[in-house]
């Protein structure tokens, strides 16, 4: 059942798209990183698949079980209370019932939107746009059915997969936008597109607003700056699992500086200053922020 107070989320997050503004999201991939991000400001919290799974210990593209992948959203939903948006990469499912009933049981979280993408596993062969925009049809019509308007962010990997030859991929992914537009997505996701001359023919094109993804990891460079991507339109900028794993080669180079050389410099740099880092455990636990030269919740050691 969907409560009210999910469904007021839904058309807040909805609107967060249309506005002059851009919706800027760092997404989280566990309970304390989300509440940090809305303690640092952020309109709303989006998930990274990525790093929810390696969070709990599985590769990306649908290896995790999703009872587990549900579990870990609903405590991001119950933990936060700004808006949630789900990335639930192909749908968990071979087909429109096995999928159906998956957002069914994503919906029940508490979320109120979600990233569905066209490839399985990252394959070039995408998703056919018939069966794609079938599968968006079922969805925003169980969204209806729910009373309800479910965030749908349509993900088409045509440039993160290389799908295509290079200099038809451009139109390729307009064509796929606007046509997963009309059978009922509110915004379009483009990742791997860098250059401002892609990003502003993508937003001139397609007929809904547009998501454009920063990620490192993905990227020969850096896309536009925030700043810019709104001034050439992007609707809505998100950072993937980029976050998660800077986290976690932060944790890499910890180890292997303590392991190598039994030193504890890199530690240190990224604990300075010590109240900086008090206050980001603060936030993400949702405890006072304390002016302290100690690290909140360590023990006796400075």
């Amino acid at each position: 059942m969907v409560t009210q107070d999910q469904k007021t989320k839904a058309e807040t997050f909805l609107k967060l798209h249309t506005q002059k503004k851009i919706l800027v999201l760092l997404n989280s991939w566990d309970p304390g990183s989300s509440k940090l991000i809305e303690a640092a400001g952020f309109k709303a919290v989006a998930t990274t698949s990525m790093g929810v799974s390696a969070s709990l210990g599985y590769p990306d593209c649908q290896k995790i079980p999703f009872s587990e992948m549900t579990d870990a959203i609903k405590k991001i939903a119950s933990i936060v209370t700004i808006p949630v948006t789900a990335d639930i990469e192909g749908g968990f499912g071979n087909n429109i019932d096995e999928i159906l009933s998956c957002i069914g049981k994503i919906i029940a979280t508490g979320i109120v939107g979600i990233n569905i993408e066209d490839s399985v596993n990252l394959n070039p062969n995408l998703v056919e746009i018939p069966e794609f925009c079938e599968r968006l049809q079922a969805i925003r019509g169980l969204s209806d059915t729910l009373g309800f308007h479910l965030v749908i962010n349509a993900r088409t990997d045509v440039f993160l997969t290389s799908a295509g030859a290079p200099e038809g991929r451009l139109k390729h992914a307009i064509d796929r936008g606007n046509k997963y537009r009309e059978a009922g997505a509110d915004c379009i996701f483009v990742p791997g597109v860098w250059s401002r001359d892609d990003i502003s023919t993508l937003v001139k094109e397609i007929a809904a607003p547009v998501n454009i993804l920063a990620n490192p990891t993905n990227a020969p460079f850096l896309p536009p700056s925030v700043a810019e991507l709104e001034e050439l339109g992007v609707a809505r900028l998100s950072l993937g699992a980029s976050a998660m794993k800077a986290a976690l080669l932060l944790l890499k180079k910890i180890a292997g500086e303590l392991l190598a050389d039994g030193s504890y410099n890199t530690l240190y740099d990224a604990l300075t200053p010590l109240p900086e880092a008090s206050k980001a455990y603060a936030m993400a636990t949702g405890t006072p922020i304390q002016n302290s030269t100690r690290v909140v919740g360590s023990s006796s050691t400075p």
